[in-house]
């Protein structure tokens, strides 16, 4: 094919998708996990890499990229959301999501307020920032250079991963389809268990539920490949997790609640929630007793209160939680009883 490498068809295949996977592992371990939600911290080694490879392979601008992801996570859902297909539709954001995306990066106001400390060194002034189409362009003089015709799909597939896999599957069906682990503000959904095309990306819900968590996987049936990729650079020294998602700590043998069970109900509020629907919600729907169903989902609304209420004392709080059992038990049910020496138990 005139090229100075010649591969059989699926030595071609394998080289796409090499090269596509190590964009993908720059895209959600250094722009999304290290940069945008500060998860994890990587080596300068690891840093300067994932930049001059994003700079070859897509063009993207980290501030860029940083900015109108924050912009998303702080406007989720409404009509300032850069990218909701509950807003400008699935269609749109799913064909559409690089324009989107463009047009969101280049607002002043954006990068001004939510792309602050992204890199600023002479590299990303110079080149990265001030050239951000020489890098592909360099990228497709060398695939065309290497592997001939076939350089010219395997760079155009290069160029297409992360529009279309990023900016419009986890963006648009993300946020459309799929399933929930956590009841979240938003729409938020995990397209698929394992987590290996689009490096983790796939467990969106998980992600919004705890958004700076390093690790996205929140079930043992789950996989996240770049949790994968974090603790082996961990293990050579090349990454430093910062967070992920909290444990829940429970006492058997207390059954009371006091000010560690109120701090630990709001910090784990997303597996409370889960809680709630796996042991009072469900089981009441199953049995279809709707006038009990209607008690249960009046009493969720008013559990979730105690994290979105306006109430700043502690004292208040502990006692709206206090008041909160108190109405649960006196319902009689079960499923409740047993909800309410579950969270009892929180420490």
């Amino acid at each position: 094919m005139f090229g100075m490498i010649s591969l059989s068809w699926w030595g071609y295949i394998v080289v796409t998708l090499v090269l596509t996977h190590i964009t993908v592992f720059c895209v959600t371990i250094y722009l999304h996990r290290c940069m945008a939600h500060r998860a994890v911290e990587l080596h300068p080694i690891v840093s300067h890499f994932c930049r001059m490879w994003l700079w070859l392979a897509t063009g993207i601008v980290t501030k860029q990229w940083v900015a109108v992801h924050r912009k998303h996570h702080a406007k989720c859902e409404t009509k300032e959301d850069p990218h909701s297909p509950q807003v400008l539709g699935l269609s749109r954001v799913l064909w559409h999501g690089a324009e989107i995306y463009r047009k969101e990066a280049e607002k002043p106001e954006t990068l001004e307020r939510y792309g602050h400390a992204c890199p600023n060194d002479w590299l990303e002034k110079n080149l990265y920032t001030a050239h951000p189409k020489l890098g592909y362009t360099i990228t497709f003089a060398l695939d065309l250079m290497l592997f001939g015709f076939p350089g010219i799909v395997i760079w155009a597939l290069q160029m297409m991963t992360i529009p279309f896999l990023a900016a419009g599957v986890v963006n648009g069906i993300g946020h459309y389809w799929g399933y929930r682990n956590f009841d979240c503000t938003d729409t938020s959904t995990n397209l698929f268990p394992i987590g290996i095309l689009i490096g983790g990306e796939e467990l969106h819900n998980n992600h919004h539920a705890y958004p700076t968590s390093a690790k996205f996987s929140a079930k043992a049936w789950e996989f996240d490949i770049g949790w994968l990729y974090i603790n082996m650079l961990a293990l050579l020294g090349l990454a430093k997790i910062k967070n992920r998602i909290p444990k829940v700590k429970q006492d058997e043998n207390k059954n009371r609640i006091d000010f560690d069970t109120l701090r630990s109900i709001i910090k784990n509020r997303y597996q409370v929630l889960a809680q709630y629907k796996k042991m009072v919600i469900v089981p009441i729907f199953r049995r279809q007793k709707t006038k009990s169903l209607k008690n249960c989902l009046r009493l969720r609304k008013e559990l979730e209160a105690l994290w979105g209420t306006s109430i700043k004392s502690n004292n208040s709080l502990l006692e709206h939680l206090h008041q909160w059992c108190y109405r649960a038990e006196l319902t009689g049910n079960e499923h409740l009883l047993d909800f309410v020496k579950f969270i009892r138990r929180y420490a």
